[in-house]
């Protein structure tokens, strides 16, 4: 059973979110959260498996209640804006995903089981704006960036993976691997480069230009 957080300000959303969800096989709505400081409250207290965030909330905005939960629960971020300031904001905050409310209801559901999974997940729309990104060339880093030479060969191959968008079961059949075996490979590595999710690590991996191997090795 997927135990899932609903974090939204306006109450006929939240209801509704809660309605397909609560609806869907395998899925229980935990908790709701009316605003930010109330989403980190509740996510510390319930451990829900996901968190569906709100952006504009009153108390804390979405993205910095993302930040707080980095280590709590998978934060999917369900938004009526797609601007760069809340896009790159979520995924450097650490979000595994992030989607429009436009989306329809067996999208969300699918999203919600995807990034209970470990999996992240993007709009496409926000996934063309990423890649925009990428294309208009490298931005001045924030500080300095996570030394991928900490990983061994084999979570190299894995980070590599990652840049590619690849899923668990993606990257362990190119690298012949078990699929669980995978998931501790991301692990290790979000731990190793102190990232919050694996978003953050497939950015990282293709600013850093990072390149996997094309055949499946033992």
């Amino acid at each position: 059973m997927i135990r899932v957080l609903v974090a939204d300000d306006q109450s006929a959303v939240r209801a509704g979110l809660v309605l397909i969800l609560g609806a869907a096989p395998g899925i229980e709505v935990a908790g709701e959260a009316a605003d930010g400081v109330q989403a980190v409250a509740l996510a510390r207290d319930l451990r829900p498996d996901v968190v569906l965030m709100d952006v504009r909330m009153p108390r804390l905005d979405g993205i910095s209640a993302t930040r707080e939960l980095a280590g709590v629960a998978d934060v999917l971020v369900l938004t009526t804006f797609d601007t760069d300031e809340y896009v790159f904001g979520a995924l450097r905050a650490g979000a595994a995903g992030f989607l429009l409310k436009d989306v329809d209801a067996d999208r969300l559901i699918e999203a919600v089981r995807t990034v209970a999974a470990g999996e992240g997940i993007i709009a496409p729309a926000v996934t063309r704006r990423l890649i925009d990104a990428f294309a208009a060339g490298p931005r001045e880093p924030a500080g300095p960036p996570p030394d991928p030479g900490e990983l061994t060969p084999r979570e190299r191959q894995v980070f590599a993976c990652l840049g590619e968008g690849l899923s668990n079961g993606e990257i362990a059949a190119r690298l012949d691997m078990a699929e669980t075996t995978a998931k501790t490979h991301v692990s290790r590595i979000l731990a190793k480069l102190g990232l919050r999710s694996r978003v953050q690590a497939a950015i990282l991996a293709r600013e850093l230009g990072a390149t996997g191997p094309r055949e499946t090795r033992p």
